[in-house]
């Protein structure tokens, strides 16, 4: 049997930790520590020469007084060297006043007169003392007899001021290092003081750091915030991030695409990116509630926002445009279908009515009847026809006739209404006329004697529309607030929101750079007013057909 395999583990390796709140602290304590020791060297590094300074100045002080006394001088002059000479003693009393390791008089010669060696007394100094006995003095660290030291040397006058020796004075070196590691103590419970006060707060700071990051690597940061970008432009929801001071922080391309705006927008104030508006009011919190409903551009948005913990937003962006014309395509279609009960039942009595004349052998009121029922209808085509030459628009207004009618509401067009088939834009002129339309029946409907008139007219190429109604009109306090979204006096359809309406009119009047108003009417009611500059195009050429004329047709100009 073979024996058993044995694995052999190296040493354990300590790698570089994951957790951010580890490596926070481990580069701040690093840096701390690195911080300090270079403080502390570049504190001791001038602190040894400012203490041999001190201890050289020092020396040369004890020198000078020592030449300042008249005793040395002219017992240098009238005594000869000896240990137990005048000179030798004072010198000796100075010394030891003073703590200097020696105080020596030499004479020009260079001879010792004193020393604290006394059998070095007569004998020629160690060092060159020409400087001093040349009058200037000196301060130095030098070697000597007596081994390293801090040294002043200064010239020994008499009392003509003649220089008669000199005066070396030295301070042990060994006292100056004890003075400076003396002083590293003190300098390194600084230190350690410092670094404490340091790695507690790069404590704190990690761990506030690892509050905010949730204990997360930095490899899993890198991750979310991949996935984050990843997911937002993905969505097909607009999602726009704002800060406390209403900046826009980041906007996904959803967002950039419903709100039109481009990715440099990122950075730039709500306010100064998007415009004043109801879009600006409802994204910076300025309206507040759910699913609130605004307009941008030909766009219908369904905004909801969400405050978050720094005091910035999240705000998101649902496109209801394609829900809301299908609401509106709904709300028409279902107008039709009781426009077309009613005249089914209509055309029902009146069926009953000519059978019971031809029953009745009354041919000649049956035939009156009928002439009677069919020149009523062909004469409201003609009529729209005839002033109206855009198909589309056309077509539109003879089917809100016949809505009108079934809704007990006179439809008419006003005297003077001329429209030549040159719109650069029909199917945003049909939007319009619609939507005012509409209004005004439901404002008409139930009133005496109840109507609404539509005017168009052509000036150049500006279309100037006009819709009137004999409903109650518009208040003079509400005129401002009806082209903003949301705002209605009816009750909300099953299907959505309304008060759309008027603000999609006014943003497509404003698209092409008109205006849309709101005045009362002389015979009561209220007129909305429309005007499109650049709203025709260029008059075609005899036996050519206009480009709306082939938009129409599904043909390309």
């Amino acid at each position: 049997m073979s024996a058993p395999k044995t694995t052999v583990r190296g040493p354990r390796r300590f790698g570089w930790p994951k957790r951010v709140f580890s490596q926070v602290l481990l580069m701040q304590l690093t840096i701390i520590t690195g911080v300090t020791a270079l403080v502390t060297g570049l504190f001791l590094a001038p602190l040894s020469d400012q203490l041999d300074d001190q201890a050289m100045r020092r020396a040369l002080a004890i020198a000078q007084s020592t030449a300042a006394q008249p005793q040395v001088a002219s017992s240098l002059l009238t005594t000869a060297p000896a240990p137990d000479g005048p000179v030798q003693t004072v010198a000796e009393r100075i010394r030891r006043s003073t703590g200097a390791e020696y105080v020596v008089v030499m004479d020009r010669r260079g001879v010792r007169w004193s020393h604290t060696d006394t059998a070095r007394i007569g004998e020629v100094v160690s060092t060159d003392p020409s400087t001093a006995l040349a009058g200037r003095s000196v301060m130095e660290i030098d070697s000597g007899t007596l081994g390293r030291s801090a040294r002043g040397k200064v010239p020994l006058r008499d009392g003509t001021d003649r220089i008669v020796g000199a005066v070396s004075v030295g301070i042990a070196y060994d006292s100056v290092r004890a003075r400076l590691l003396a002083a590293i103590p003190g300098l390194l419970a600084y230190a350690g003081g410092a670094l404490a006060v340091g790695a507690l707060a790069a404590y704190l700071i990690s761990r506030r750091l690892q509050r905010q990051t949730h204990d997360l690597a930095f490899s899993d940061i890198s991750a979310l915030l991949t996935e984050r970008e990843a997911m937002l432009h993905s969505i097909r929801e607009g999602v726009v991030a704002l800060d406390r001071t209403g900046r826009i922080r980041l906007l996904n391309d959803e967002a950039q695409r419903l709100l039109g705006l481009g990715p440099d927008a990122a950075g730039r104030p709500l306010d100064e990116a998007l415009g004043a508006g109801r879009t600006a009011d409802v994204l910076a919190g300025r309206v507040v509630g759910h699913d609130l409903v605004t307009v941008r551009g030909n766009r219908v948005l369904l905004a909801n926002r969400m405050p978050t913990d720094d005091g910035g937003a999240v705000a998101t962006l649902r496109d209801r445009t394609e829900l809301e014309n299908l609401g509106r395509e709904l709300d028409s279609t279902r107008g039709l279908i009781d426009a077309l009960r009613a005249q089914d039942h209509e055309h029902a009595n009146r069926l009953h009515t000519l059978l019971g004349l031809l029953e009745l052998e009354m041919h000649d009121d049956a035939m009156e009847f009928v002439t009677e029922v069919v020149g009523v209808h062909r004469a409201t085509a003609e009529q729209v026809t005839e002033k109206v030459h855009d198909p589309l628009l056309a077509a539109l207004l003879v089917g809100k006739t016949t809505v009108a009618a079934e809704r007990g509401v006179a439809l008419r067009m006003a005297p003077g209404t001329l429209l030549p088939d040159r719109l650069v834009d029909p199917r945003g002129l049909v939007t319009v006329v619609g939507n005012l339309v509409d209004n005004a029946l439901d404002a008409a409907a139930g009133s005496v004697d109840a109507q609404v008139e539509v005017g168009l007219r052509a000036d150049d190429r500006t279309v100037v529309l006009h819709v009137r109604d004999s409903g109650p009109g518009i208040p003079s306090g509400s005129r401002d607030s009806i082209f903003m979204e949301g705002w209605s006096t009816k009750e909300p359809p099953a299907h959505g929101k309304r008060g759309l309406g008027l603000p999609l009119v006014r943003r497509l009047a404003e698209r092409q750079g008109g205006s849309v108003s709101v005045s009362d009417s002389p015979e009561g009611g209220a007129v909305f007013t429309v005007v499109l500059p650049e709203a025709l195009g260029e008059r075609a050429p005899d036996g050519m057909a206009t480009p709306a004329q082939l938009a129409t047709a599904g043909e390309t100009p």
